[in-house]
C-alpha cells in the first residue's frame, strides 16, 4: 500500500530561484576562464587594459616626439627624413607662439580661480542641505550640462552674449547700449568656467561629504561663528577635494579647442587651437608635434608645480608633506 507524504514533511520539488541558478552559470564559466589557482594575479589583470591605454599613450608621444624632429619639405609637403631640432628653434623664436603659450597658462589660472570659487559653495549646499528636494534640484542642473556637448554649450553662449542676445537686450532695459561680450578673452573664460563648473562640483562633493557635520558643530560650541567655521576647519579638511579639482580643470582649461575658437572669435587661441593649424591647415605635423609636446611639458610643470607646494598627500597618495 502507497505512503502518503505527510504535511509537515519537507517538499521536495524545490527549485532554486532564477537569479541564483543565473549566478551559479556565471560562477561556473568564470571558474572555467579564471580558475582559482590565478587569483593572485587577478588584481594585474583589472587594472590590465588601463595599463595597455597608457601604453598607447605613451607610444603615441614616442611617435609625436620623432615626427616633431622632421622639419616639413615645402617642395613635397613630406616630413624629411633627416633629424633636426628646427621645429623647436621655430617655437621657441616665436613671438606668436609665445603669446599663445602665455594665454593658455593665464586663462587656465582664471579659469581654476574662478570655477572654484563658484563650485566650493555649489558643492557645499548641495551636500549639507537637509531638504531632499532641494539636493535633488541641485543634482539635476549640476547633471543637465553633460547631457549637451561642449559645442552646443558655446552656440548657447553664443545667442546668450551677442550682439542681439539676452544679455544685451537686459542691458538695453536699463538703458545700457550693446555692448561688445563675445570674441575676446574674458567671453573665453567664461566658456570655459561655465563648462568646467560641473566637474569641479562633482569632485569637491566627496571631500566635502567626508567632513563630518559634528566637526562644524564642536567649532561652534567653541564660540566659532559660521565664517570661521567654514574657514578654520571646511577648508583645510577639504583640500584634497579643492587640489583634485583644480587640476582637473587647469589641465582642462589648458588643452581646450573649442571655447577659445568659437567664443573668441578666432583672436584668441589657446595652444591646441594653434596644435589644430600646424595639422590640418597647414600640413605641417612636425611644428604641430612640437607645440602638442610643448602643451605637455606646460601640462607637466603645472601638475609638478601643484604638488611641490600642496603636497602629493592631498591628492589622496599617502605622501606627507
Amino acid at each position: 500500500m502507497p505512503v502518503t507524504p505527510s504535511k509537515d514533511a519537507p517538499s521536495t520539488d524545490f527549485r532554486y530561484p532564477l537569479r541564483w541558478r543565473v549566478m551559479d552559470a556565471l560562477n561556473f564559466m568564470l571558474d572555467k576562464f579564471w580558475p582559482a589557482r590565478m587569483s593572485p594575479y587577478t588584481g594585474w589583470a583589472l587594472i590590465m587594459p588601463a595599463l595597455l591605454l597608457v601604453g598607447l599613450l605613451v607610444l603615441g608621444l614616442f611617435k609625436m616626439a620623432d615626427s616633431s624632429l622632421h622639419t616639413l619639405d615645402r617642395s613635397t609637403f613630406m616630413q624629411s627624413e633627416a633629424y633636426t631640432l628646427e621645429n623647436y628653434q621655430t617655437v621657441m623664436d616665436s613671438a606668436t607662439y609665445a603669446r599663445v603659450a602665455l594665454r593658455s597658462v593665464y586663462a587656465a589660472g582664471l579659469t581654476v580661480f574662478f570655477t572654484l570659487l563658484l563650485a566650493l559653495p555649489y558643492a557645499y549646499i548641495m551636500v549639507r542641505t537637509t531638504s531632499s528636494l532641494v539636493r535633488k534640484a541641485l543634482l539635476v542642473i549640476l547633471f543637465l550640462p553633460f547631457f549637451i556637448g561642449q559645442v552646443v554649450r558655446a552656440y548657447g553662449l553664443l545667442i546668450i552674449l551677442g550682439t542681439t542676445g539676452v544679455a544685451n537686450n537686459a542691458l538695453g532695459l536699463v538703458g545700457i547700449e550693446p555692448i561688445r561680450l563675445l570674441f575676446n578673452f574674458p567671453a573665453v573664460v567664461f566658456g570655459l568656467v561655465q563648462y568646467m563648473l560641473p566637474f569641479a562640483v562633482l569632485m569637491l562633493a566627496p571631500a566635502l561629504t567626508a567632513i563630518p557635520r559634528e566637526t562644524e558643530t564642536a567649532a561652534s560650541s567653541l564660540g566659532a561663528n559660521w565664517v570661521q567655521s567654514f574657514r578654520h576647519v571646511v577648508l583645510p579638511m577639504a583640500k584634497p577635494g579643492l587640489i583634485g579639482a583644480g587640476l582637473v580643470v587647469g589641465t582642462l582649461a589648458l588643452t581646450d579647442f573649442a571655447m577659445p575658437a568659437m567664443l573668441g572669435g578666432g583672436s584668441q587661441d589657446f595652444i591646441a587651437n594653434a596644435i589644430y593649424d600646424q595639422f590640418f591647415r597647414t600640413a605641417d605635423q612636425g611644428l604641430g608635434a612640437a607645440l602638442a609636446l610643448l602643451l605637455v611639458v606646460l601640462g607637466s610643470l603645472f601638475v609638478g608645480v601643484v604638488i611641490a607646494i600642496f603636497g602629493a598627500g592631498t591628492l589622496g597618495m599617502g605622501a606627507k608633506k
